[in-house]
């Protein structure tokens, strides 16, 4: 049984961009899991309609 864990979700957000707008937008998480429980987001990003991929410290989520 392995203790540690790195997994990828993606899932659908809204977020809000002051040049944009409120957008829909699939947001990309890559978590680190303890013994089936997450502990720490490494890493979150988004990718754009044009398929760049961005960070998402650049857009608000909306509450």
């Amino acid at each position: 049984m392995r203790l540690s864990r790195i997994k990828r979700e993606t899932r659908y957000e809204k977020r809000y961009s002051v040049k944009m707008g409120e957008l829909t937008t699939r947001v990309t998480y890559i978590r680190r899991y303890i013994m089936g429980l997450p502990v720490r987001t490494l890493h979150k990003y988004r990718e754009t309609y044009n398929g760049k991929i961005k960070d998402c410290k650049e857009c608000n989520v909306l509450a």
